[in-house]
């Protein structure tokens, strides 16, 4: 819960940075970063919840668990589109400068952003499908314990879940791949090592770090499984310390790529952590020393 915390309370100051200025409305690479900060936030928020109410209840409504897991599930295959979708913006500012504006325009950020919830909502959607034809209407009025595999208790889900996931993630990585390379190569081609070229190319590599931190979530649930069969007694703590690998250090690396490392976004986000609120409700910034030098 502390951390969860903590990473809502930097979320939410990204999130507070980005509304009070204009001016990263019309940057399509800001626009896809406060999404996916939101996506995060609310995705840590869910499973958080799931974890919290697993421990202290055990059992609850089979429709408000499912209405919990369909949403935890949607933001949690969110985050690779948006990836994806940010690794393809560095490539065409680095490699398509002169047409980066026609290319990347406000207007079709936010039609990809529609498209990737449109696609990670199918295979939730589709999931609740097949359970209300397999099972009997009472299944949804009874209590269980809230987990995707006894909430889609269908095998054929999980086999669409895997192929679904297959093509999914394979898909990304291959963006993440051919974008990094292409990158490379002008930098190569350019003969210089440009400062926008080099972040832009560590930035795809952390995409490609967190994609495969993204990845352990549905790798995860089969080795949780097998170590809980062999350690019984330790079975909390093997959930818990799943729980920090799959859902906890992921988040801590959208804030790292643009809110430390985006020198612009940094400097406004440092100066609204500078201000503090009076006790009137407004926000007034902390005086600093400056030495002035005189004549």
């Amino acid at each position: 819960m502390l951390v969860w915390l903590a990473l809502s309370i930097i979320n939410s100051s990204m999130v507070h940075t980005f509304l009070r200025h204009s001016f990263f409305y019309e940057d399509p690479r800001y626009i896809m970063f406060i999404c996916m900060v939101i996506n995060d936030a609310l995705q840590l928020s869910l499973v958080t919840t799931l974890y919290v109410v697993s421990y202290i209840f055990r059992q609850i409504h089979a429709s408000v668990c499912c209405l919990l897991i369909m949403t935890a599930v949607l933001t949690t295959r969110s985050t690779p589109l948006i990836l994806a979708g940010m690794a393809v913006e560095r490539y065409i500012s680095i490699c398509f400068p002169l047409h980066y504006g026609q290319m990347c325009t406000v207007p079709r950020t936010l039609l990809l952003i529609g498209v990737i919830l449109l696609l990670t909502a199918a295979p939730p959607a589709t999931d609740l499908l097949i359970t209300v034809v397999k099972e009997p209407p009472r299944f949804f009025h009874s209590s269980i314990f809230c987990d995707h595999s006894l909430l889609f208790r269908d095998r054929s889900i999980y086999y669409k879940n895997c192929v679904f996931d297959g093509t999914y993630f394979s898909f990304v990585a291959l963006t993440l791949l051919y974008t990094y390379c292409k990158i490379m190569l002008t930098a190569r081609a350019a003969s210089m090592g440009l400062a926008s070229v080099k972040k832009a190319r560590n930035t795809v590599l952390l995409h490609g770090v967190q994609l495969l931190l993204c990845m352990l979530a549905f790798v995860v649930p089969s080795l949780q499984a097998a170590l809980i069969s062999l350690f019984p007694r330790l079975s909390l703590e093997i959930r818990y310390i799943f729980f920090l690998l799959v859902y906890i250090i992921p988040r801590f690396l959208s804030p790292m790529i643009y809110g430390f490392r985006d020198e612009r976004f940094r400097k406004y986000w440092a100066r609204h952590l500078a201000c503090r609120t009076d006790r009137t409700g407004r926000v007034r910034p902390v005086l600093l020393k400056v030495n002035l030098r005189g004549k």
